[in-house]
């Protein structure tokens, strides 16, 4: 196993944030005449390493000048209530320098809508560090925040779409699917040679409304989730409806395989490594278990990358990748001077190498390409550099009911146990609710 493939490892999805408990924490640092302080206070979870070891790594050898100038001092807590302190500290004025940004989206907007947080488009700008952050990474950012401008740095940066097993397609005479169509008549293709075209954790559910949302984004164009959100479309609309149907479809020709509603992600990945199905749809952190010998029966020179395809007649294009920045990090606008400008420029440059060097880590920032990784490793990075823009999860404008809902009965599309119009009218409902 490579060096990479054991950092990957070590590495989780992470597809929310969680907070810390109660906590005091003293503002009382000098300020320099600039406004700034001479250190780099920096505050995280304990249960996230990397930020803090690649800002550390960064302290010691690229940013080794602006840390004698102004030390990196690094705190964490534990994470249980995050959001709940950051709306404390934020109350205090006592942010930290560089922090994980706030879980809830509607928080950021607030801090943003206040001034507590560095408008990093303009900051780049001014430090000569404009594309420091691949436009894919931005655009998301900007439609999960709901503003225009970046105003946190995507330390992570999660892709999806579907990978597949390049033997199964070939033997078979299927060309890797650019459209909807395509990739329907590939599926049952598989399925008539007696091999099940996907595998999808149906038990958990958001794999599979994930591709209702895909589906919906692809068809209907990348504001299509932000419309419902706004109160400007509802799910139950016919246009919206046709994704969850196109899914379902899918679920009652039987494609996810016969016992789709038991099968967990654990599950659904070993499925998928082990032959048991040609096409699974996950996120990029799923190359941890790609790159882990132990796991992967099928090879991960057989696994190929392709895009959600394009709906034929859409608004959307599969060069806009459904994605995800993990953990944002937020530069708040407290004790930010000269020194602290200095780091942030050394930060947008470096990050992105260091943190794929040291742990295997893709983000969101643009690298120099130095880094030794793993060809799929690669293929992310290519198609995370050439995408157009991003677009979010089914789920990420819901309310917290919403998404409960969504994620509980989008199994049922894949069993052919639920239309998408009775899908779509549940998740409705809850939103509105």
């Amino acid at each position: 196993m490579t060096t990479v493939a054991r950092r990957f490892r070590r590495l989780a999805p992470v597809v929310a944030f969680v907070g810390v408990s109660a906590f005091a924490l003293s503002a009382c640092t000098a300020e320099g005449s600039d406004g700034g302080t001479g250190e780099l206070t920096y505050l995280g979870q304990t249960q996230n390493t990397t930020i803090v070891g690649v800002l550390e790594s960064l302290a010691a050898d690229q940013c080794a000048t602006e840390n004698e100038a102004a030390p990196l001092t690094p705190d964490a807590v534990d994470g249980t209530t995050w959001d709940q302190q950051v709306q404390l500290l934020a109350g205090q004025d006592a942010l930290s320098n560089v922090s994980m940004a706030a879980g809830t989206p509607s928080l950021m907007r607030d801090l943003i809508d206040n001034g507590q947080v560095v408008n990093l488009t303009d900051a780049f700008a001014e430090l000569g560090v404009e594309g420091a952050v691949l436009p894919a990474a931005e655009s998301l950012l900007e439609s999960l925040y709901g503003v225009d401008g970046l105003y946190a740095l995507p330390t992570e940066f999660n892709i999806e779409g579907f990978w597949y097993n390049e033997a199964y397609l070939a033997d078979n005479d299927i060309e890797p699917p650019t459209t909807w169509g395509e990739l329907v008549d590939a599926a049952e293709t598989l399925q008539a040679a007696g091999i099940q075209p996907f595998a999808a954790a149906a038990k958990d559910g958001w794999p599979v409304s994930r591709l209702v949302g895909d589906y919906i984004v692809r068809d209907l164009g990348p504001d299509a989730l932000q419309a419902v959100a706004d109160g400007d479309a509802s799910l139950t609309d016919p246009e919206y409806v046709a994704g969850a149907e196109a899914v379902a479809e899918l679920g009652a020709a039987g494609y996810f395989g016969p016992a789709a509603g038991s099968i967990d992600y654990n599950t659904a990945m070993s499925q998928f490594l082990t032959g048991g199905a040609a096409f699974f749809y996950m996120g990029s952190w799923a190359l941890a278990n790609f790159n882990d010998e132990a796991q992967n029966q099928i090879g991960v020179d057989n696994i190929g990358f392709l895009p959600f395809p394009d709906v034929e007649g859409g608004k959307g294009s599969s060069d806009q990748v459904p994605a995800n920045a993990g953990i944002p990090v937020m530069i708040t606008t407290a004790n930010y001077g000269a020194d602290q400008q200095a780091w942030l420029a050394c930060i947008a440059q470096n990050y992105g190498d260091q943190a794929l060097e040291e742990f295997g880590q893709v983000t969101g920032f643009a690298v120099s390409g130095d880094a030794e990784v793993s060809e799929l490793t690669s293929v992310v990075q290519d198609t995370i550099a050439n995408a157009s823009g991003s677009v979010l999860w089914f789920e990420a404008k819901f309310t917290p009911e919403g998404t409960t809902v969504s994620q509980t009965n989008a199994g049922g599309l894949a069993t052919g146990t639920l239309s998408g119009a009775d899908f779509m009218a549940l998740v409705q409902d809850a939103n509105q609710g």
